[in-house]
């Protein structure tokens, strides 16, 4: 098991019970994911935690996916889906990248507050590239913690040492932006919710390979 996941399984149950913290900037993320899905949609959810987004939006959908590295976490979202009667979504305990996801077969990825904590954020996005249908929209929220001060260097590396924190990759707009673009997408649509830092981008694949 990586240390990423044993530091999420940790903290799985704790995070289950956190309330979302801005409920405005959450609406606004989840209204302009919406108009970008429909009743045909086959969706993807990369890091989806315990579920509460991928089990909100899994209703209005044809059928969702949900991954995340942690198995704590996986097993807390399929409690809720069973709770729920909700029956057109799997849970899936899975890296990212994961190389068992097949090509061209989502017609979105959604993956929110993720691609910060990802060790190889270009590979990760190959992967999620791949895995959509031409014209396929990825969407996605990261926290830019470089837009406010390279400072936060120094806390996060202290509190990884110590085991307290996971991996976090200090990004500034441009990076996201650059990443996604180098990857085979072309950016529709930006977003702050809520600002200053928390980057929203709608994406669309434009290569096929």
């Amino acid at each position: 098991m990586k240390p990423e996941s044993k530091f999420w399984d940790k903290i799985a149950d704790k995070y289950a019970k956190s309330p979302i913290k801005n409920m405005d900037a959450y609406e606004q993320t989840m209204s302009r994911t919406r108009a970008y899905l429909n009743k045909e949609s086959r969706v993807l959810e990369v890091g989806c935690g315990t579920g509460s987004t991928a089990l909100l939006l899994a209703p209005e959908l044809e059928h969702l996916t949900a991954t995340d590295i942690s198995g704590r976490m996986i097993e807390i979202a399929q409690g809720k889906a069973t709770d729920q009667a909700i029956d057109n979504i799997t849970f899936k305990q899975a890296p990212m990248p994961d190389p068992s996801l097949e090509a061209k077969t989502y017609d979105a990825v959604l993956t929110y507050n993720t691609l910060h904590l990802l060790t190889d954020l270009p590979g990760a996005l190959r992967c999620v590239q791949k895995t959509l249908k031409p014209g396929g929209v990825f969407i996605s929220k990261t926290p830019c913690l470089k837009e406010q001060t390279s400072l936060w260097a120094i806390p996060l590396v202290l509190a990884r040492l110590l085991r307290l924190a996971p991996y976090v990759n200090l990004l500034k707009f441009a990076d996201v932006d650059r990443a996604i673009a180098s990857a085979g997408f072309e950016i529709v649509e930006t977003g702050l919710y809520p600002a200053p830092l928390n980057h929203f981008v709608v994406a669309r694949k434009i290569s096929s390979d």
